[in-house]
């Protein structure tokens, strides 16, 4: 379930309170009138069902709720009430199929504002995966790719295509590559600093390095891991199943890849900096193929679902 808490012009309450009453999935409808202040207007709060959400914002929108007053959308973790129930069992579909786009959109533009903390992030991210490629530490890697902040932006950029927000891809765009860029120019000077202190040589580089040379020998395996990975990412943001996101982090090679590429560069092994820059490129390009592609195809189930509960 979901708690809306409404400001409303006066004027317009009358109009939000019969759009709440007649969306099925909809109950505990609270109003106070005159007791908002800024803005000025009345309280309205109700629950609804989470598979109803959608709707229900997108209708508030129309009526410039947005602009002339304001929409609060809290989950609800518990809610003990036989009317609460009712209204879940009424609304079309399944809660944990519903994607509340306005809040999909919301968070992931939050994720892909280029930060400090996120730059520093993805610096450090990096730098572990430098340890961990040199050393050929599979934990090291592991660890580095769980730290990377990088699906935020991602998310955000596949999310930017299937709702039209040029300004939200940009900003994706900006955060992946200023986000690398940094990361990977700092990595190339802390793996100058690591060699002169006898930590990383060229022929750790240069072994075998059974554990970890996958990251520069990129492969069709390394597309489809990306793409499933893409896909449960997606899944993961728009089910509220954020748990899921660590099992993404660590089943792409984005920061390894960058981080193999900077140590790589630094010792002038350009086939394999070369080799690395691939992987990293096949990884972006496969979550975000994959994150479209899930989130059009939400898009499309939950209107074929929407359009099927209005016939009956």
């Amino acid at each position: 379930m979901l708690h809306l808490r409404l400001i409303t012009p006066a004027d317009r309450t009358d109009d939000v309170v019969r759009l709440i009453e007649k969306t099925v999935g909809t109950t505990h409808l609270v109003v106070l009138p005159g007791t908002a202040r800024n803005p000025v207007g009345d309280v309205v709060m109700c629950d609804v069902a989470r598979e109803a959400g959608d709707e229900l914002i997108s209708a508030l929108q129309e009526l410039d709720l947005d602009k002339t007053g304001s929409i609060a959308v809290e989950n609800i973790d518990l809610s003990l009430s036989r009317r609460a129930d009712k209204a879940e069992e009424e609304a079309p579909g399944e809660g944990a199929d519903a994607v509340l786009w306005e809040h999909l959109t919301d968070a992931t533009h939050e994720e892909s504002t280029l930060s400090i903390t996120y730059v520093a992030f993805i610096t450090l991210a990096t730098m572990i995966a430098a340890c961990g490629v040199v050393l050929d530490n599979a934990i090291l890697i592991v660890g580095a790719m769980a730290v990377g902040p990088e699906f935020g932006p991602l998310a955000a950029f596949s999310t930017s295509l299937v709702q039209r927000h040029p300004r939200l891809a940009l900003r994706s765009l900006i955060a992946l590559l200023v986000g690398f860029a940094v990361a990977m120019a700092v990595t190339v000077g802390f793996s100058y600093f690591m060699d002169s202190v006898h930590l990383f040589s060229a022929g750790q580089l240069d072994a075998t390095r059974p554990n970890t040379n996958f990251i520069y020998r990129p492969d069709w395996f390394s597309f489809v891991v990306a793409v499933l990975a893409g896909c449960a990412g997606t899944l993961s943001l728009t089910s509220a199943k954020s748990g899921a996101l660590v099992g993404v982090a660590i089943s792409v090679t984005t920061v390894p890849a960058a981080a193999n590429a900077a140590v790589a560069f630094s010792y002038s092994e350009y086939k394999q900096a070369w080799g690395s820059t691939e992987q990293l490129l096949l990884n972006l390009l496969g979550i975000v193929l994959a994150g479209t592609l899930t989130l059009l195809f939400q898009k499309w189930l939950w209107s074929s679902q929407r359009r099927k509960a209005n016939a009956l």
